[in-house]
């Protein structure tokens, strides 16, 4: 390989590396021009390379990916649908070890869904913004959670303009029943991912929209049905239809850790995508903020309204590893591939992030042996 001193060749070493797919012992990631060359033993290290030794004892892992992020550090998208507030989200979870996401907005008022729209163009991947997730507001008045049931409402076609300048890493959680045929289809083919969630649709609708290009569910388990044995509903879509890749929210709250083990037992890890769905109290000392009116409290790791309804999350990736490992008893690499290979695949991205193979960014996370964020690269440099 040729030198290139305004580029040098990195090393970072490691006890252990995650790949994305398997494990290298006492191996190391090189890096160059803020992409990976490819993983190595330590004795085949180049000897004229910049090298620099993770923690003993800790492993190297790629950078997790968030489908689903609400907030972070304090602040929470619907308060300030903006570029300035998107970085804001980003950098609050990646000292927490992700280093892409899809900031998202809840169900809100137009003029906040076309500002967020904008604010994820200017961004065009940067700062580990990927795009956007829109979480409504096309959902089931059924189903509302904690979205403001007056700003939900159903899909018709003339919607698709408002949708047209999303960018192409984005995804829009709908209700597959609240919108018109043809809709999922010509928002699909614009390239954003569709995901059904806040839904009551039936098993044979979910997978109808799966023919026209539904490809994801939404917090597997919340704000749907159960499934039962005549009536699967999308939970037993979900956990049938191998086209679709289903978020699981894994904080110990929000699903018990036996339907998660049996989430991934049904799909396995190349098909859950773990989120956060975080809100501003990840990475901040908050305990309360509002939600479009209404406080959100936090306690016990639970944040809810003042009725009891779950309000999101107070979670982050790594906890949502590690709680997949300690609660559902999900293999380590299971949990690690749901957090990084899985949710690139899901959008498109696996040969640029998720995973630490030649060309990939150079996102990566040092973690210790009780799956704590030591440190964080992104295009190779420790952040």
């Amino acid at each position: 390989m040729a030198k290139n001193p305004q580029n040098p060749l990195h090393a970072v070493l490691a006890d252990r590396i995650f790949d994305g797919r398997r494990w290298h012992e006492r191996a190391a990631v090189l890096t160059e021009a803020r992409r990976i060359v490819g993983l190595s033993g330590w004795g085949d290290v180049p000897d004229d390379c910049v090298r620099e030794q993770a923690p003993v004892g800790a492993m190297l892992v790629p950078g997790f990916i968030d489908l689903q992020v609400n907030g972070g550090g304090g602040m929470l998208l619907n308060d300030q649908p903006t570029a300035q507030g998107m970085r804001a989200i980003a950098r609050a979870h990646r000292r927490l070890g992700t280093t892409a996401l899809l900031p998202t907005l809840i169900t809100d008022r137009p003029e906040q869904m076309a500002s967020a729209i904008v604010a994820a163009r200017s961004l065009a991947g940067a700062d580990g913004v990927l795009g956007v997730h829109l979480e409504g507001p096309y959902l089931s008045p059924a189903r509302p959670g904690a979205h403001r049931p007056e700003h939900i409402r159903a899909a018709m076609m003339r919607d698709l303009e408002a949708l047209r300048d999303l960018p192409g890493c984005s995804l829009v959680t709908l209700a597959p029943e609240c919108v018109p045929d043809g809709f999922v289809r010509a928002l699909a083919s614009s390239g954003v991912r569709v995901s059904a969630g806040h839904s009551e649709a039936s098993a044979e609708r979910v997978l109808q929209a799966v023919d026209e290009g539904l490809t994801g569910v939404t917090h597997l388990y919340n704000a749907m049905p159960p499934m039962m044995g005549r009536a699967p509903g999308i939970v037993g879509a979900a956990l049938s239809e191998p086209r679709l890749i289903a978020g699981l929210i894994v904080d110990g709250i929000h699903v018990d850790a036996i339907s998660v083990r049996a989430a991934f037992v049904a799909k396995g890890s190349d098909s859950i995508a773990l989120v956060s769905d975080a809100m501003p109290t990840a990475g901040s000392d908050i305990t309360r903020f509002e939600l479009m009116g209404r406080t959100i409290t936090l306690n016990g790791g639970k944040l809810s309204t003042a009725e009891g309804t779950l309000a999101g999350a107070h979670l982050d990736m790594a906890s949502a590893v590690r709680n997949a490992v300690t609660l559902a008893r999900i293999p380590l690499d299971d949990a690690l591939r749901s957090a990084t290979l899985t949710p690139a695949r899901f959008l498109g991205l696996e040969q640029e992030r998720g995973a630490l193979i030649p060309s990939a960014r150079a996102d990566f996370v040092a973690l210790d042996s009780g799956l704590d964020v030591l440190s964080v690269w992104m295009e190779g440099e420790r952040v």
